[in-house]
């Protein structure tokens, strides 16, 4: 596990400020394997955070732990609209 220099509180803020936005989720799988994804940012929870995919079709988790994010296996990058 990596040391964050931040702590659970502000992760959860920073996620719940994310909140039904849409989010690139990269995921590290390790092995130099990674999924990238687009969705939204849909719940927030007091343990962990939930993706709606923009693909029907994904099979792939979408529940993710606010420890994950703050190791690295997960990132969040939002959206910016396109005029």
């Amino acid at each position: 596990m990596i040391k964050s220099s931040t702590n659970i509180a502000q992760v959860k803020q920073t996620i719940s400020g994310l909140k039904e936005k849409p989010v690139e989720v990269t995921l590290n799988l390790g092995r130099n394997k990674c999924v990238r994804f687009c969705g939204w940012l849909e719940g927030v929870y007091p343990a962990l955070f939930t993706v709606r995919p923009f693909d029907v079709d994904f099979k792939g988790k979408t529940s993710y732990s606010y420890s994950e994010y703050m190791c690295g296996r997960v990132k969040l990058t939002e959206i910016e609209k396109q005029a």
